[in-house]
């Protein structure tokens, strides 16, 4: 079994690792979902979501069946232990322009070679975790690949993760670990495709904030 199981993660690691997420998740939350027939079966889109936790990826990989190639801040990224995650599910680290020009222009680079190629790339327009559980403004990032890649895009929302471990109330992430007990429950809500000449910064962020509603 274990000669298999190697044998398996060298053909197709992602998927593996997939599997063990999947576990993971539903191993630490009771996580429900609505909406992922919106999310395309074939073909390129963007997926956008409100960013509560440092597993937000985490959570939304467990719950959708085709894989999304996350475009995430290159600090998550290197993250310890998750960052291994986070590399072999073919993550896009990003960082600021003032920080890493390079790396920036790397990564529009990068979701454009990936949508070309009819895969989803996951987008955190907020550009950071939230502090206090509100929906920071969305940063015009989303606006610039769609300039260049017209694709549809997915809003969805993330609810009940804000006061998870792995989110920011009442101090750092972790520094509270199990607060909530294991078996919490999280729902990811996903709402209907919209085409990307309707794209406007505050109407998407209309949209996930409905999509999330009262429930951080």
């Amino acid at each position: 079994n274990a000669a298999v199981a190697v044998y398996i993660y060298r053909l197709v690691p992602e998927f593996l690792l997939r599997f063990i997420v999947w576990m993971l998740i539903h191993t630490v939350y009771r996580l429900r979902t609505r909406g992922l027939e919106h999310i395309p079966e074939d073909g390129p889109a963007v997926l956008v979501c409100n960013h509560v936790s440092f597993v937000d990826a985490l959570v939304i990989s467990a719950a959708c069946r085709r894989p999304i190639r996350f475009v995430m801040d290159h600090r998550i990224f290197r993250w310890p232990v998750l960052s291994f995650v986070f590399r072999h599910s073919r993550a896009i680290p990003i960082a600021p322009a003032k920080e890493d020009a390079a790396m920036m222009e790397a990564a529009f680079a990068e979701v454009s070679s990936a949508l070309a190629a009819g895969e989803l790339v996951g987008l955190f327009p907020e550009g950071r975790i939230t502090f206090d559980g509100e929906i920071s403004p969305f940063r015009p990032g989303i606006t610039r690949i769609l300039d260049a890649n017209p694709v549809p895009v997915v809003p969805m929302a993330l609810r009940g993760m804000w006061g998870s471990m792995f989110s920011r109330k009442d101090g750092p992430a972790l520094s509270r670990p199990l607060r909530r007990g294991l078996f919490s429950r999280i729902e990811l809500a996903v709402g209907p495709a919209l085409p990307p000449e309707r794209i406007c910064l505050p109407g998407l962020q209309l949209q996930v904030a409905e999509l999330r509603g009262d429930w951080k």
